[in-house]
């Protein structure tokens, strides 16, 4: 079976895409084969059965993002990335998170009347958000949901490691989503830490850059039930804490 196949028949199912078995971390990285592609790389994720799945792997399909984000009208960033997570390479969890936040503010940017060269910016944000690792909350102490909205910042600016300004802004806007992202604690949500970024987004964007993106009312999270480390009604986007 492909993993596009795998995508279609488990949509946003989390853990191993091979057998469906929690996945373990690991202290130290190994050395393991991916079982899809067969490539050979360090990592220290893997199934409890064994099986491994590059991030490449993992997030097959994901170009699909760009003809959505091309036809897309909304100004809302969180409505977006929800029709991204319903996409079927999206998973509960992954790496896909650290393109989509930055691809989602990327278009409702756009649509909200932010100046950008958009198909090069949409380009550019799958460039840099794939290569933030899956795990990268964990073992890097910055969620690439996160990091994703500094990279989203960068592009606008044109964040050089060189330039004033624009390398103080695309800081400070990773600095304000994981701070966002830091209240809540673990353990990791893919779906609650990109609803996180993105509120964190909006919010410095406006303050920063005089473009208002539309910010939603509220969000209730419809993928508790997929996730088993869901935190219930210390994630503020629980369906059991009241929000309907």
């Amino acid at each position: 079976m492909s993993s596009r196949e795998r995508g279609k028949r488990m949509p946003n199912s989390e853990e191993c895409l091979i057998c469906r078995e929690p996945l373990e971390y690991l202290e130290k990285g190994v050395l393991m084969e991916c079982a899809i592609c067969h490539k050979q790389e360090d990592s220290k994720t893997r199934c409890t059965k064994g099986h491994y799945i590059c991030n490449e792997c993992h997030t097959q399909g994901m170009d699909a993002i760009i003809g959505m984000c091309m036809k897309e009208t909304s100004r809302n960033p969180i409505d977006i990335i929800r029709r991204m997570m319903e996409l079927p390479f999206c998973h509960m969890h992954g790496p896909e998170h650290h393109v989509m936040v930055g691809a989602a503010l990327l278009t409702a940017y756009r649509n909200a009347g932010g100046k950008l060269d958009f198909p090069t910016a949409l380009m550019e944000v799958m460039k840099r958000g794939s290569s933030v690792p899956g795990g990268a909350c964990g073992f890097w102490g910055a969620c690439g949901a996160g990091i994703s909205t500094g990279i989203f910042l960068s592009i606008l600016s044109g964040s050089t490691p060189l330039k004033n300004e624009p390398f103080a802004l695309s800081h400070r806007m990773t600095a304000m989503a994981l701070e966002r992202i830091g209240e809540i604690g673990g353990p990791r949500c893919c779906k609650r830490d990109s609803f996180l970024s993105i509120l964190a987004a909006i919010d410095f964007v406006r303050e920063n850059c005089g473009v208002e993106m539309e910010k939603p009312g509220e969000i209730v999270c419809t993928y508790a039930r997929q996730n088993r480390q869901c935190i219930g009604r210390r994630c503020p986007f629980s369906p059991s804490n009241g929000q309907r």
